[in-house]
C-alpha cells in the first residue's frame, strides 16, 4: 500500500501582494482628441464648434496652466472636477451655453489670475469660495443669470483690476468690502437688482477708471467719498432710486425719487423740492396744462417749457418761483391771462411768453421785474392798454408785436410795439 505524503508548507508562501495598482491615467480623451496628462499644460479650443458638456475627465489634466473653451456650444454644468486643476493660471469658459451654478471647487484654483465665465446661462449664487482666488486680476461673470448677493469675501481679491458682474439678477447691497479692492480699475455692476446704498468705502478705489452701476434699485444718498474717484473716472449711476442731495462732483442722471422725502411729481417724473434748480423741457412734446405743483420747486433758477403743446392758463403758483432768472413758456397753446403773480419773479432777466394764445391785459405787476433784459410777448391776443409800469424795467427792449394792444403806448416802448390789431380799441 502506498502512503500519502502530506507536506505542509508555510502559509506565508501563499499570500500574494494585494497592493493597489496606480490607476492614474496617463492620457485623457476630450472631444475625440487624446491629451497627455503629464505633458499638457495648455488647452486652447477657442471657437472649435465643441458641443455637449465639459467632460469631468478634464480634471485629470492636473498640469494645465491655461484652459480656454471660449465661443463653443457647450452645455450642461461646469464639472466640479475643474477644481483639480490647481496649477491653472487662466480659465476662460465664456461664450457658451453652460448652465447650473459655479462649482464651489473653483475656490481650489488659488493660482488663477484670470477667470472668465461670462456670456453663459449660469444660475445660483456667486460662491463665497471665490474669495480664495487672491491672485485674480480679472473676474468676468457678466451676462449670466446669477442671483443672490455679492459675497463679502470678494474683498479678499485685493489684486483685482477688473470686476464685471453686469447683466445678471444679483440682489442685496454692494458690500463695503469692495473698498478693499484698491487696485480695481473697472467696476461694472449695471443691469442687476442691487438695493441699499452705495457704500462710502467706494471712495477707497482711487485707481478706478470706470464705475458703472446703472439700472439697479440703489437707494439712499450718494456718499461724498465718491468724489475721491472724480478725475479720470467715468461714473454712470442713472436709473436707480438715489435721493438728493447729490455730491456736486458728479452727474447722477435720471433717478426714481418716488421713495425720497421732499419731492413732487409731474409729467411722470419726480423732482426734489430742495435740490432741483433747473428744468429744461424744450421740445419735449408735453401736453396738457402746466401743473401747479411746479410752484413747489422754489429753488428753480431756470424753467424752459417752450416748443411744446401745453394748453390751459399759466398757473398763479408760478409766482412762487422767486429765484427764477429765466422763464420761457413760448411756442405753446397757452390761454387765459398773464397772472399778476408773475410780478413776484423779481430776479427774472429773461421772460418769454411769445406765440401762445394769451388774452387780457398786461398786468401792471410786470413793472416789478426791474432786472429784465428780455421780454417777449409777441404773437398772442393780449389787449387793452399797456401799463406805464412796464417802463420800470431795465433795457429789456420788449417784443410786443402781433397782439391787440391799444394806444396810447408808454413812450419808453413806442419803438417796440410793432404791428397791433387795434380794431377792438375805443
Amino acid at each position: 500500500m502506498k502512503r500519502l505524503l502530506l507536506v505542509l508548507l508555510p502559509i506565508s508562501l501563499f499570500v500574494f501582494s494585494c497592493e493597489d495598482k496606480d490607476t492614474t491615467p496617463t492620457e485623457v480623451t476630450l472631444w475625440g482628441d487624446v491629451y497627455s496628462v503629464e505633458d499638457t499644460d495648455t488647452l486652447d479650443l477657442y471657437v472649435n464648434q465643441l458641443t455637449g458638456s465639459i467632460p469631468p475627465e478634464i480634471g485629470n489634466l492636473t498640469n494645465l496652466t491655461y484652459l480656454v473653451l471660449v465661443g463653443n456650444q457647450l452645455t450642461g454644468e461646469i464639472p466640479s472636477e475643474i477644481g483639480n486643476l490647481t496649477n491653472l493660471t487662466y480659465l476662460n469658459l465664456s461664450g457658451n451655453q453652460l448652465t447650473g451654478s459655479i462649482p464651489l471647487e473653483i475656490g481650489n484654483l488659488t493660482n488663477l489670475t484670470g477667470l472668465r465665465l461670462y456670456d453663459n446661462q449660469l444660475t445660483g449664487e456667486i460662491p463665497s469660495e471665490i474669495g480664495n482666488l487672491t491672485n485674480l486680476t480679472k473676474l468676468y461673470l457678466s451676462n449670466n443669470q446669477l442671483t443672490g448677493s455679492i459675497p463679502s469675501e470678494i474683498g479678499n481679491l485685493t489684486n483685482l483690476e477688473r470686476l464685471y458682474l453686469y447683466n445678471n439678477q444679483l440682489t442685496g447691497s454692494i458690500p463695503s468690502e469692495i473698498g478693499n479692492l484698491t487696485n480695481l480699475e473697472w467696476l461694472k455692476l449695471y443691469d442687476n437688482q442691487f438695493t441699499g446704498s452705495i457704500p462710502s468705502e467706494i471712495g477707497n478705489l482711487t485707481n478706478l477708471l470706470l464705475f458703472l452701476s446703472e439700472n439697479n434699485q440703489l437707494t439712499g444718498e450718494i456718499p461724498e467719498s465718491i468724489c475721491n474717484l472724480v478725475g479720470n473716472t467715468l461714473i454712470l449711476i442713472s436709473n436707480n432710486q438715489l435721493c438728493p442731495p447729490y455730491p456736486s462732483c458728479i452727474n447722477v442722471g435720471e433717478q426714481d425719487l418716488s421713495n425720497c422725502d421732499g419731492v413732487v411729481e409731474f409729467w411722470g417724473k419726480y423732482y426734489s423740492i430742495e435740490y432741483t434748480t433747473e428744468l429744461n423741457f424744450y421740445g419735449n412734446e408735453l401736453t396738457g396744462e402746466i401743473p401747479p405743483e411746479i410752484g413747489n420747486l422754489t429753488n428753480l433758477t431756470s424753467l424752459e417749457l417752450s416748443h411744446n403743446e401745453l394748453t390751459g392758463s399759466i398757473p398763479p403758483e408760478i409766482g412762487n418761483l422767486t429765484n427764477l432768472t429765466y422763464l420761457n413758456l413760448g411756442f405753446n397753446q397757452l390761454t387765459g391771462e398773464i397772472p399778476p403773480e408773475i410780478g413776484n419773479l423779481t430776479n427774472l432777466t429773461q421772460l418769454s411768453l411769445l406765440q401762445n394764445e394769451l388774452t387780457g391785459e398786461i398786468p401792471p405787476e410786470i413793472g416789478n421785474l426791474t432786472n429784465l433784459t428780455q421780454l417777449s410777448l409777441f404773437q398772442n391776443e393780449l389787449s387793452g392798454i399797456i401799463p406805464d409800469e412796464i417802463c420800470n424795467q431795465g433795457d429789456s427792449s420788449p417784443s410786443l408785436s402781433n397782439n391787440q394792444l391799444c394806444p396810447p403806448y408808454p413812450s419808453c416802448i413806442e419803438d417796440y410795439v410793432g404791428e397791433q390789431d387795434t380794431s377792438g380799441c375805443d
